[in-house]
């Protein structure tokens, strides 16, 4: 029998408190014993007098949210940050719902079930992968659900530009990877895990060596880290250790699984790119070394692991001695291990016995947060950690045929928090562990840099689209790049500056199918916002996005801005799943869908109409400015928005009226989205009838946005 979503939020709330009851005793035990909080007064905040009697381990959900929230500046402020306290909170609303019987509709339903694995991914809690399982199973019915249903309304028409007939379609020179075009991927497929891998499971695109590098762009920096490898674990010198520091989404993870697949002993030839980096290291053969994977989230410090040959692993040295030799090296630090003891030189000689050995550590500042400043736990104290940290990276540095690779958020610079950085780092103990663990690296690691964002165009390229098919194919994307060129250069004034120089048809080769403005403010404006993952949040969104246009048939020469389908579901819920909650009505208002008032525009006004004009205003202006309405200077200029619409054969002055008209008296709903609360009654749908011609052209060039600027 089909589970119901109210059911499916009862099994997460179910699988929270599993997960939480462990995380919240130790830390209440710990700051008891340290004297900051007492016991009796802890007890107090348990509603239920028979509740209060029992240990904090067999509390329910409903009563450990409430004593996390309570507490939180006592005592979970320090592993955990202000979005895991937002986590709280918002569970705590979804657990009195399902208890009062409340309906959850599919969308509440997710993001119920994200929210707990979300809270229970950051104390580490196993209990994670289960409830994102629910959460893939659910948004697979609801994805198979909006397939079958009806295709699209009188929205759905497919917007066209006039160029769709003066060069080649994209979609007869360019083919989407086969689970793109069928809509079949799942959002987590883009959702890279070293662990998961690591231990046989998730899709082929990771776990597979030979689709791995199949479909991964191989950077400069990441031939690099490759090469570097490659020559060190064959003792022939090279940095010892990496440290991998990025934004949050800046392709750490994915870095990592890079050099997990290469050393796995698939045969170099198959992997693509691979021979290359051989070339270029002087390197005829790429070894096979012992390969070592700690992933902090994946590894609790208050749980000791059982592997499966029946030996007990406490600490994450003892998980690394397992990992390299079985529970023979285990025994070499054995008491150190159940002591919570670093094991001094003990690494040394492991690493020398059982070398060479990659050694991947990923997500270990969130795991050095939850460890107490008393060694009260399995894991070892907060000190302790660190006093390892420096003793491995001394062992691989002494050692002649080790390589060790470590992943770290960016530092913040200053005093200033972001709340990119509070989903990696957590709250002021995660942030102490980040400093201890940079100053550590700096000692003797060499810093990477990602990729650049030239390289993010062919990144996307290659993990959505098949390689164009022959010369043909080539030449036909270098005819459309010219045609977008020429219009630029032709219509000077018009368009940014940038657009008239050479290098601009190049970036439009290079980023084909996809005009490069969209990156553009994917990873300029977009990538600011926190939990939008500057890689894995363009795939999600540019997947959907494919998906629909593919399967609706569009013939334009490019994906531009101003053909985003919007009003596709699985687009518009990437496009507010980073967004307030108030963004979903708007788009439905003023910018796209069945009772929009751009789709009411173009149809009042036959001049707009014939090319959809209004609405493809309409969609540029989101894609370019939602994302930035708290900044200082936020929305887009004239010239920027025509760079998103105008294809090769429309006049740019087309799209002055709707752009000069919005910009002159915004629609109603999008001034609400800015929180000016009551609003006057929308427009007449006949507003843009009396803007100026050349509105959008005007020496001032003022920026204007979808949210009344």
């Amino acid at each position: 029998m089909a589970a119901t979503n109210h059911e499916r939020v009862g099994k997460a709330m179910e699988l929270l408190r599993e997960g939480l009851a462990p995380f919240v005793h130790r830390e209440i035990t710990a700051k008891v014993k340290a004297g900051a909080v007492r016991m009796e007064s802890i007890r107090r905040f348990a509603e239920d007098p028979q509740l209060a009697g029992k240990p904090i381990v067999e509390w329910d959900v409903a009563a450990l949210l409430k004593l996390m929230w309570d507490t939180w500046n006592d005592v979970f402020r320090e592993p955990l940050g202000f979005t895991e306290r937002s986590l709280v909170s918002e569970l705590r609303d979804w657990r009195n719902k399902w208890a009062h019987q409340e309906r959850f509709v599919s969308d509440d339903a997710d993001r119920a079930l994200d929210s707990a694995e979300r809270l229970l991914t950051s104390t580490s809690a196993p209990q994670a992968d289960e409830v994102a399982r629910i959460k893939r199973e659910l948004r697979r019915l609801v994805f198979d659900e909006q397939v079958r249903g009806e295709r699209r309304r009188t929205a759905g028409v497919l917007v066209e530009t006039a160029g769709a007939g003066s060069v080649k379609p994209w979609r007869e020179i360019a083919t989407p990877h086969a689970d793109v075009a069928s809509g079949r991927y799942q959002q987590a497929e883009f959702a890279a895990d070293l662990w998961q891998v690591h231990v046989g499971e998730g899709v082929d695109e990771y776990k597979d060596p030979q689709e791995f590098f199949r479909r991964t762009f191989l950077t400069e920096s990441l031939k690099e880290l490759l090469g570097v490898a490659i020559r060190r674990l064959a003792g022939q010198g090279g940095d010892p250790v990496v440290g991998l520091r990025t934004t949050f989404g800046g392709g750490k993870t994915h870095s990592m699984l890079a050099l997990y697949h290469l050393f796995s002993g698939a045969p170099p030839q198959e992997l693509a790119g691979v021979e290359e980096v051989l070339v270029k290291a002087g390197a005829d053969a790429v070894g096979t070394p012992k390969r070592v994977v700690l992933v902090g989230t994946k590894i609790s410090p208050g749980n000791p692991a059982r592997k499966p040959d029946g030996a007990k692993v406490c600490t994450l040295w003892g998980e690394l001695a397992w990992q390299l030799g079985g529970a023979e090296a285990l025994e070499r630090v054995r008491l150190d291990d159940e002591r919570a003891t670093s094991p001094g030189d003990a690494l040394h000689a492991l690493l020398s016995e059982y070398g060479p050995c990659l050694i991947l550590i990923d997500e270990w500042v969130a795991y050095a947060r939850q460890l107490p400043d008393e060694g009260d736990l399995p894991g070892g104290s907060f000190e302790t950690q660190f006093t390892f940290a420096q003793t491995l990276t001394e062992a691989v540095d002494a050692s002649r045929n080790s390589f060790l690779v470590v992943s770290l958020p960016a530092s913040d610079k200053g005093d200033e928090r972001s709340e990119g950085d509070d989903v990696e780092v957590g709250g002021l103990r995660g942030r102490a562990a980040l400093q201890r663990l940079d100053n550590v690296l700096n000692r003797n690691a060499l810093n990477w840099k990602p990729a650049s964002a030239e390289e993010g165009f062919e990144i996307v390229r290659r993990r959505l689209f098949e390689p164009l098919g022959g010369a043909d194919a080539y030449k036909q994307r270098d005819v459309t790049a010219r045609a977008f060129a020429e219009l630029y250069r032709a219509e000077r004034q018009e368009f940014p500056a940038a657009c008239r120089e050479a290098d601009y048809e190049r970036r439009i080769r290079a980023a084909f199918p996809i005009h490069p403005e969209i990156f553009e403010r994917l990873y300029s404006d977009w990538s600011a916002l926190a939990k939008f993952q500057r890689t894995r949040g363009v795939l999600r969104l540019m997947a959907a996005v494919i998906h629909s246009l593919w399967e609706s048939g569009d013939r334009n020469p490019l994906i531009l801005p101003s053909t985003l389908p919007i009003d596709d579901p699985r687009v518009q819920n990437e496009l507010t799943r980073y967004l307030a909650d108030n963004w979903t009505p708007v788009i439905e208002t003023d910018v796209d869908g069945a009772n929009s008032l751009p789709l009411r525009i173009d149809a009042d006004n036959p001049g707009l109409g014939k090319q959809s004009a209004t609405r493809r205003v309409a969609r540029t202006v989101y894609l370019g400015s939602a994302p930035t309405t708290a900044a200082a200077h936020r929305g887009l200029d004239d010239a920027r928005v025509k760079l998103g619409c105008v294809a090769p054969g429309e006049s740019p002055s087309i799209f002055a009226t709707p752009c000069g008209a919005w910009r002159r008296r915004p629609p109603t709903s999008t001034r609400m989205a800015r929180g000016f609360g009551t609003t006057p009654s929308p427009p007449s749908p006949n507003w843009p009838k009396t803007a100026p011609r050349n509105s959008c052209a005007t020496p001032t060039r003022r920026p204007w946005n979808s949210s009344g600027g």
